[in-house]
């Protein structure tokens, strides 16, 4: 886990929403370097327009969104994305007709001064074999556990130094779970560091270091992932689940 004490991901009291409706209100969550930060909440909390904000796709009414203590709220997609951030939508939208290996190559930042190392597509395929044997397979064939791999992977080849995943789990077989979730933890051990919003609580408590709940578009807690974990009075609390350990919980998608 990295030392370093500025945070790779920092919200402070961000209100975002989408013309007059305010859909976050005063957020504050940090993404230590390294990292990952389960973002969890029922559905319409406000997940997906949290994530959305930091990309820049959501306006901020007020507050700050530092990324690695550089203020980036006001910048524009294409400058955010040229500083680090990526992101893996929900629903993958990939180019579905372009191969595999077409749909890594337009994803290559070239202008990236302020990201992460640079990825190959050998590295992409050496990390996602199955999408080395499709490479020339046009993305819309895919299995959808080989399209998120392949959206995963274009996301790499963007340079991130701060990953964005937006339900990745969401519709795939539980052998296809347990790959993207090992995928995850790859990721967070090779240094990146990952704000994670996933319908699966026990998946995400798994792989996460530290949680975050939404509520109504407020953060109603925040804690390490293991001691949400063993709470399961808070879980079913916060998420309507009557315990993230009771028996197949791991299978199941909860908002």
């Amino acid at each position: 886990m990295a030392t370093n004490t500025i945070p790779a991901l920092a919200l402070s009291g961000v209100t975002s929403g989408y013309d007059t409706s305010e859909i976050l209100q005063d957020v504050s969550l940090t993404v230590r370097p390294g990292t990952v930060l389960a973002l969890l909440g029922r559905n319409g909390a406000g997940k997906t327009t949290c994530i959305h904000t930091v990309m820049g796709m959501v306006p901020a009414y007020r507050g700050a969104i530092q990324l690695f203590g550089e203020n980036i709220v006001t910048l524009p997609v294409d400058s955010i994305v040229r500083r680090g951030v990526a992101l893996v939508p929900q629903g993958r939208r990939l180019f579905s007709p372009l191969s595999v290996r077409e749909n890594l190559t337009v994803a290559r930042t070239a202008d990236a001064a302020h990201a992460g190392p640079p990825w190959t597509i050998a590295q992409i395929v050496e990390m996602f074999p199955r999408l080395g044997e499709r490479i020339h397979q046009r993305a819309g064939t895919l299995s959808g556990g080989e399209q998120q791999m392949l959206a995963i992977g274009r996301a790499l080849m963007s340079r991130p130094r701060v990953l964005l995943m937006d339900e990745p789990t969401e519709g795939l077989s539980p052998q296809m779970i347990a790959e993207v979730s090992a995928i995850v933890a790859r990721l967070r051990e090779a240094g990146l560091s990952i704000l994670l919003v996933e319908q699966n609580s026990k998946i995400a408590l798994s792989v996460a270091d530290d949680v975050a709940v939404l509520v109504s578009g407020r953060v109603a807690y925040t804690d390490c992932a293991t001691e949400l974990a063993g709470q399961p009075v808070l879980i079913e609390r916060f998420l309507g689940v009557a315990s993230a350990e009771a028996p197949g919980a791991g299978l199941m998608s909860y908002a």
